[in-house]
């Protein structure tokens, strides 16, 4: 083995028997950089999310905010050799050049093309979100095309069959019973917390990326929703959001109607943003080995640090059979330093998650940033496994954190042993969000496009009740939000915790409402009421408003919160596009939960409500929520 490569080696595992407190310098031998811009040639804007690739490395990295990206070269003897650099991104032309290597960092930016990039959408879907292809030894990047990510999966040119599941499969879901009607009579409010997660559509996508159908309690109908924006306006008065309410058409029971609720939180210009100081709580135990796990991870926190100002600081807890402190308190102007750190993780132990978190938890601690974003961020497949590690004790200790001004957000990795519902709840906890992980698109999307929103809160213990007209309303059922929902007395009772609205973020609720005069489907009678007289109904019930629509948040440094309030109407019709695709998305989560609710409605329906509703679709999400739903038909996920 050629002495670098050695070096390499035992650096790596002197890292893994490090004492918990040691604090590792860089090493000094890895200095071989190449970073640089990515545009696009016909309006020289910075392109995010484009894969660089290198000749000879086995790994790629993502260009992240301003189209920047870096690529470290492990070991030496780097300086004057030549390479190819390459970079690729959907709908654009790849583009190659090959440079010759000068000093420790070269810079080589691109210009790419806009034009076809060689994949339909169900063989780009399997391309980014399966496995990935393996470099050709030419060091460039297998071709794909349909044949290519057959052989990927496994699957025969006949057809594409799944790619195997892992010999065991001990994944966990918390269980979701659908909500039913409701009759307004009865039960005229509907109360619940705001949920701005989107773990729920990714994990998804990875199920149907290898030919599989999701499990019934993986499907969150409200993230699946939510994982998309919506064109709602930006705020304009004292409060961090702005409300819209809209009626339009339930496509899967016409007699029916359809309330979309958005809410949208005021952006927050990066330079705006408060001083970060956040701790990744990096899970580097025996089951984060596959390279859904720890390499793409690693690849994950790149991009985030591409972010970081030299305002910010970082630090890296680890835990296997024991945590650590990978890197001390760390500014973001010294990305040098963190991109080094996340090069040595690597992965092997039990997993220690309890002393993991009360580590995090306390550098947070000791280094809190009075007037900034103080947050853990737990980066894991959830296999807690050692150590105090019970729900309970796990929720208890987060709950006391959040108390002291430092949240948690929590990032999923991994297929087989995924702790979905215990991660969910984490983040739940600890004011903040849950995030699934599947490719490095998804984690540009999440810690670039969404950075302020995944990390900076502008309100705190968001609360939504809907109080229904019963003059107009018959009946409504919400769509998701099962573990979600809140007493009607919670609303007011400022004491109970709900979800976190951050920057830039906006949350989207679905009502089935069936309108007064409209038989079916059957609700339950409630018995009668002696001291109410079910016949009395007031002249603002008269008044042909279909609801009522209030909210209470905690602005982030209260404890009180403010109430908003806003009537709704139906105004005919079947509303705008955004309401439409929105109402696809539940459709095929419907469809997905087997939900007694959609009827005789189809895949193939589906795919005809969002084509007509795509819109600008400026990022592709929706589109590629095109090739998910063909894929469910063409693999016969769907017996319908």
């Amino acid at each position: 083995m050629p002495i670098p490569a050695l070096a390499w080696v035992l650096a790596a595992s002197l890292w893994s028997f490090a004492p918990a407190e040691t604090e590792l310098a860089p090493l000094d031998f890895i200095r071989a950089t190449v970073s640089g811009r990515i545009t696009d040639a016909g309006t020289g804007e910075p392109l995010t999310g484009a894969r660089v690739f290198i000749s000879g490395q086995t790994t790629s990295v993502l260009s992240g905010d301003a189209g920047e990206y870096t690529f470290i070269l492990p070991g030496d003897g780097w300086d004057g050799r030549e390479v190819e650099v390459r970079a690729e991104l959907a709908g654009y032309q790849s583009v190659a050049r090959t440079v010759r290597l000068t000093g420790a960092t070269t810079r080589v930016d691109l210009v790419i093309t806009p034009g076809n990039d060689r994949m339909t959408e169900e063989v780009a879907l399997r391309a980014q979100y399966a496995y990935p292809a393996p470099p050709s030894p030419s060091g460039r990047p297998a071709a794909v095309g349909i044949d290519a990510a057959r052989r990927v999966s496994g699957a025969p040119r006949g057809g594409v069959s799944p790619r195997p599941w892992p010999d065991f499969n001990t994944e966990s879901y918390a269980h979701i019973e659908e909500s039913g009607f409701l009759g307004v009579e009865d039960n005229p409010l509907s109360t619940f917390a705001i949920d701005v997660d989107r773990a729920s559509y990714s994990n998804m996508r990875r199920f149907i990326a290898r030919g599989m159908r999701p499990p019934i309690d993986a499907i969150r109908i409200e993230e699946l929703v939510n994982y998309f924006t919506y064109d709602y306006p930006a705020p304009g008065g004292a409060h961090p959001f702005s409300i819209t309410t809209e009626v339009g058409a339930a496509p899967w029971q016409p007699a029916h109607r359809l309330l979309r609720i958005g809410i949208q939180g005021r952006d927050v210009a990066g330079e705006d943003l408060p001083a970060s100081n956040l701790v990744f709580l990096i899970d580097v135990s025996g089951s984060m080995q596959s390279p859904a796990k720890l390499p793409l991870l690693k690849s994950s926190l790149r991009l985030l640090v591409a972010q970081m100002r030299p305002a910010d600081r970082v630090a890296i807890v680890v835990y296997a059979g024991q945590a650590g402190l990978a890197l001390p308190p760390t500014s973001g102007k010294n990305r040098s330093e963190l991109l080094f750190a996340i090069e040595r993780l690597e992965a092997g132990g039990s997993t220690a998650g309890g002393a993991g978190l009360r580590l995090a938890y306390e550098v947070a601690r000791e280094n809190f940033s009075e007037e900034g974003n103080n947050r853990v961020i737990l980066a894991s497949d959830g296999d807690f496994n050692v150590g105090p590690s019970s729900d309970a004790e796990m929720i208890r200790l987060i709950e006391n954190e959040r108390e002291s001004g430092v949240f948690l957000s929590v990032l999923g990795f991994g297929t087989g042993n995924l702790r979905d519902s215990k991660m969910e709840q984490l983040a739940n906890h600890g004011n903040g969000s849950y995030a699934y992980i599947d490719s490095e698109r998804e984690a540009a999307k999440v810690l670039v496009s969404e950075f302020a929103g995944t990390l900076f809160t502008i309100a705190r213990d968001v609360k939504v009740q809907v109080e229904f007209n019963p003059r107009e309303v018959r009946a409504y059922r919400l769509i998701g939000y099962e573990n979600r929902a809140l007493r009607a007395e919670d609303f007011a009772d400022d004491r109970r915790d709900a979800g976190e609205l951050g920057a830039g973020h906006s949350v989207t609720a679905l009502y089935e409402i069936v309108p007064a005069g409209v038989e079916g489907p059957d609700v339950p009678d409630a018995p009668p009421l002696r001291y109410r007289d079910r016949a009395d109904v007031n002249r603002r019930a008269a008044s042909g408003e279909l609801g009522f629509v209030q909210l209470r948040y905690k602005r982030p440094d209260d404890s009180r919160s403010v109430l908003v309030q806003q009537a709704f109407l139906d105004r005919g019709g079947d509303g705008s596009g955004d309401l439409r695709f929105a109402a696809s998305v539940a459709a095929f989560g419907m469809l997905l939960r087997t939900s007694e609710h959609i009827g005789d409605y189809s895949p193939g329906d589906v795919l005809e409500l969002a084509r007509g509703s795509l819109g600008d679709d400026e990022e592709g999400y929706r589109r590629e929520f095109l090739g998910l739903v063909r894929e469910t038909r063409a693999q016969g996920l769907l017996k319908r």
